[in-house]
């Protein structure tokens, strides 16, 4: 890559993925041979976007989404040398995190005492915005969906997963992810104050 800079320049381009796939790669390697500083360093890389991922599902439980990104990196150490080149390293760890946190979410779902995603009281927001351009926070709002919407919602919107795939993580029909992100994104309309 040629850049051109005069006597005083100095110009650092911001590494491409292809740079950072690569860096992800050698530190793989040293840590697969026992390299623990290696591993420390794939995981101040990436724990920041993998804590934010597991915290959306949850629902913005810090406490909870702490522990399981701990989880997703200690399976992620156990798992590391099945880890096959053949994609992102990045990708990889995001999908283990995001199953670690599915299974809590299907666990909460099986406990007696669990959310069952009912139409109750706690999901009729009457919060509106005081001028019809307030700024709503979208986050904010989010963990206010029901455990299973929410999670169809940013698996589907925000990661990008097929209803097929959600289906089988969730343990739920295509028809039913179908429904629980029609459903997600009618309350975000409605606690928006939207008719849309």
């Amino acid at each position: 890559m040629m850049l051109a800079m005069t006597r005083n320049d100095s110009f650092e381009p911001a590494p491409s993925r292809e740079l950072e796939q690569g860096a992800d790669f050698a530190l793989v390697r040293q840590a697969v041979g026992g390299n623990m500083a290696a591993y420390e360093q794939l995981y101040r890389l990436h724990h920041r976007r993998i804590f934010a991922t597991v915290l959306r599902l949850l629902g913005g439980d810090r406490g909870r989404a702490e522990d399981l990104t701990q989880e997703a990196f200690v399976r992620v150490w156990q798992k590391l040398s099945e880890f096959r080149f053949e994609s992102a390293f990045s990708t990889w760890l995001h999908r283990l995190a995001v199953n670690i946190a599915l299974m809590a979410l299907r666990s909460d779902r099986a406990s007696p005492q669990a959310d069952q995603d009912s139409d109750d009281e706690m999901l009729q927001l009457t919060a509106r915005p005081s001028a019809p351009d307030a700024q709503i926070d979208l986050e904010a709002l989010i963990p206010r969906l029901p455990p299973r919407a929410r999670a169809v919602l940013l698996l589907h919107d925000v990661e990008g997963w097929q209803h097929d795939e959600i289906g089988q993580e969730l343990g739920m029909a295509v028809g039913t992810s179908k429904a629980q992100l029609h459903r997600a994104r009618g309350l975000l309309r409605q606690w928006m104050g939207g008719n849309s």
